[in-house]
């Protein structure tokens, strides 16, 4: 047994003749027989007959005092390293790795999406050698990084397209690069910087009422979040309308990273984490309304991992923003802005 922030976890193994599905399937009048706040049951992916259990009495995750990035004062950063995300239940730092990842963030109004991809676009700023390309759909929520940025669209869904379009043209470029020089991806130290798209809010690109342009702008965003991995291009999208009908599921399946915060209904849940999730106990749905920056992550390990973000204010933004654009110096600004 290990005490943890939620309450107890174990190691058990369940006795012949039974399964780990069916302690999965029992959970609920376990934990209502036990008096505890939930019971989770987790597989052991070597050896069918055992599996991890967590008797959680208590939400370590619930409204409290938010917590203070670790990098907020840094000088410089790098996006090939590791990035600190948040905190999960057991009270452990959540970092994600960028490089040859796109992350699909999503939940509904004041579930604090704008605070989550933040911290991303931090990074990013920080790194001197990255370049930042912004797609504002609301026009303020990403105004703090425009300085930093080699160039951005507003609500206009034209230059949306043509922002994507450059960035489509340089990945093709990269991988005539690439393959003229034998090799199968951009790597740290190659003299190739990463590009990093912010795309808040995505619902509004890609339900513009010109069809033509709707489609265009869907088909260049899904051949860079398809291709540019490699490439060293990295795709961050938000949304607060997490619906099929929104965002497709062509779209959303490629993106390796998904991060879903308090939605109203499990089927908008999955639509951020994929189908099934939520009948499997990840439900975004599930989360108190009043806990801003609690979701679900799926990143390395394919299990959901319920954290609770970073915080950055106003202040802090800005501050950081000010120290990247210094280190950035003029950045060239693309005609399309």
């Amino acid at each position: 047994m290990k005490d943890i922030p939620a309450g107890e976890r174990f190691e058990v193994r369940v006795p012949r003749g039974s399964s780990v599905p069916d302690l999965e399937h029992a959970s609920e009048v376990i934990a209502a027989a036990l008096r505890i706040r939930e019971l989770r049951v987790r597989r052991n992916s070597d050896n069918a007959s055992r599996a991890e259990i967590v008797i959680a009495r208590r939400d370590p995750l619930a409204v409290g005092p938010p917590l203070p990035w670790p990098e907020v004062d840094a000088s410089q950063a790098s996006l090939w390293q590791p990035i600190p995300f948040g905190v999960d239940e057991d009270g452990q730092v959540v970092r994600v790795l960028l490089p040859e990842r796109n992350l699909l963030l999503g939940g509904e109004p004041g579930a604090g999406k704008s605070v989550a991809l933040s911290l991303l676009v931090a990074t990013a700023a920080l790194d001197p050698e990255c370049k930042l390309w912004l797609l504002d759909g609301k026009l303020v929520e990403l105004a703090t990084w425009s300085r930093c940025a080699q160039g951005s669209a507003g609500v206009r869904v034209s230059e949306a397209i043509e922002v994507l379009g450059s960035l489509q043209e340089e990945m093709d470029q990269r991988y005539v690069h690439l393959l003229s020089g034998g090799k199968r991806k951009v790597a740290q130290g190659d003299g190739l910087p990463l590009h990093v798209v912010v795309v808040d809010e995505l619902a509004h690109y890609l339900t513009t009422s010109d069809r033509k342009e709707r489609i265009e702008f869907a088909d260049v965003l899904r051949d860079l979040v398809s291709r540019g991995r490699a490439a060293g291009i990295i795709v961050l999208a938000a949304t607060q309308k997490p619906s099929a009908d929104v965002v497709p599921t062509s779209i959303r399946d490629l993106f390796g990273f998904r991060w879903a915060m308090r939605c109203s209904t499990p089927q908008a849940s999955d639509t951020i984490l994929g189908s099934g999730w939520a009948s499997a106990g990840y439900s975004a749905a599930n989360i108190d309304p009043a806990s801003r920056g609690v979701g679900y992550l799926l990143h390395e390990g394919g299990i959901p991992h319920r954290l609770r973000s970073y915080y950055l204010d106003d202040s802090a933004l800005a501050s950081i923003s000010a120290r990247a654009e210094a280190l950035r110096g003029h950045c060239p600004r693309f005609r399309g802005v």
